[in-house]
């Protein structure tokens, strides 16, 4: 199968800006960065098998202390290697460096136990969800799986009123880069303590990103990194345009959301990422560094909203029926 990449992990569509985020952003897709070197064009949903019937969830590896195995060394090897594989340029420094940043292994409650009332509402939105591959929301769900850092920005466009164009705002470019750098380790940290299984894994359901099933099928599910990147960044965008923080909070459910519908992620694991997002960020405004890279940030973005574009009114339809229509 010929592998159409997610797209916000590497080349970036502006030169400057292909310094991209090795291990930030393709945080639930380690190996997708390399793959998307030579693969530039936007993914579209394919014509897929029907989904099978669910299959009952798989029961996680249970290590010491009924916790779950962490992720085999051999396989963490190989996605720290992707990741360096696929950085074209020096990674930014943490906003924790030389601090303490936050664990969600210590603050999150662990994943829903097979059986439990928690995994049966798990089960029942997977199996939902799999019956809307046809639909609009299911190429939403697709569009929403590029971290490519100008398909993100543009995400959010119909949410602040006019388009984001990331060519033209390099100081939101870098304090996201910056962020990811900072939040990424700590939703990895999280993802090898319980590894747990996505829910497709023993399945023949499809997903909306077939091409990285084998890749990420060997990668923890909670908590969600592309709902984390979302959220962080629908709370940066609140703060800059704060008149439009109804619909940018909205979008960032949304986009979380899309993890569900995509297939790739239960709904508990999406839950946590929001938390894991607003816990990295509320951490981060500890640091000057990181208050004063959103000043210059909030001022940059101003600036274009008065000469963007508007975004295309029908995309923004889409967006807002995935909204009322959710998943949870």
């Amino acid at each position: 199968m010929q592998k159409k990449h997610v797209l916000f992990a590497s080349a970036l569509g502006v030169s400057f800006l292909n310094t991209v985020l090795a291990p930030a952003y393709g945080a639930d897709t380690p190996t997708s960065q390399s793959q998307s070197q030579s693969q530039s064009q936007s993914q579209s949903p394919a014509d897929q098998p029907q989904p099978q019937p669910h299959a009952p969830s798989p029961q996680p590896v249970v290590g010491k202390a009924g916790q779950a195995a962490a992720t085999p060394a051999q396989t963490r090897a190989q996605a720290q290697a992707a990741h360096a594989q696929a950085q074209t340029g020096q990674q930014p420094a943490s906003y924790f460096a030389g601090g303490t940043p936050p664990d969600p292994t210590q603050y999150l409650p662990p994943p829903p136990k097979p059986g439990s009332l928690r995994h049966q509402t798990d089960d029942t939105a997977f199996a939902t969800t799999r019956g809307w591959k046809n639909d609009a929301r299911w190429a939403l769900a697709a569009s929403d799986a590029r971290l490519h850092l100008p398909d993100l920005l543009n995400s959010f466009s119909c949410a602040a009123g006019f388009t984001i164009d990331a060519s033209k705002t390099p100081r939101l470019v870098a304090l996201l880069r910056k962020m990811g750098s900072t939040e990424v380790p700590d939703m990895w940290k999280g993802k090898d303590y319980w590894h747990r299984a996505r829910p497709f894994v023993g399945t023949e359901n499809a997903i909306c990103t077939e091409e990285e099933r084998e890749e990420i099928a060997k990668t923890g599910s909670y908590p969600s990194g592309h709902t984390m990147l979302g959220w962080s960044l629908a709370l940066v965008l609140t703060e800059i345009l704060p008149d439009r923080s109804t619909a940018i909070l909205q979008r960032g459910r949304v986009f979380g959301e899309s993890r569900i519908v995509c297939g790739v992620h239960w709904e508990s694991d999406v839950q946590s990422g929001y938390l894991v997002g607003a816990g990295e960020v509320a951490a981060m405004h500890g640091n000057p560094a990181f208050r004063a890279d959103l000043d210059a940030a909030r001022a940059e973005l101003q600036a274009l909203r008065n000469t963007a574009p508007k975004p295309d009114a029908k995309q923004c339809e889409i967006e807002h029926d995935a909204a009322v229509h959710s998943p949870l």
